[in-house]
């Protein structure tokens, strides 16, 4: 368990630090990230958009919502 207690956290979209926002911890092959709550929803439904931020966002597919 890597201890965080005296680093400070940031987003792994916008780099905010966690002073500013809340952060959720996410953990992706292997990996972990923080992410913001404003910026979940990229992750969520574009995740494309995170290429590059987190190892293989490329790869993940976009939630897709039924509208009826």
């Amino acid at each position: 368990m890597v201890d965080h207690s005296n680093t400070t956290l940031y987003c792994l979209n916008c780099e905010r630090p966690e002073s500013a926002i809340p952060l959720v911890n996410l953990r992706y092959s292997g990996t972990q990230a923080w992410i913001c709550s404003q910026c979940l929803p990229i992750l969520i439904h574009h995740p494309q958009e995170l290429a590059g931020k987190l190892s293989g966002a490329e790869s993940l597919t976009p939630f897709q919502h039924d509208h009826d």
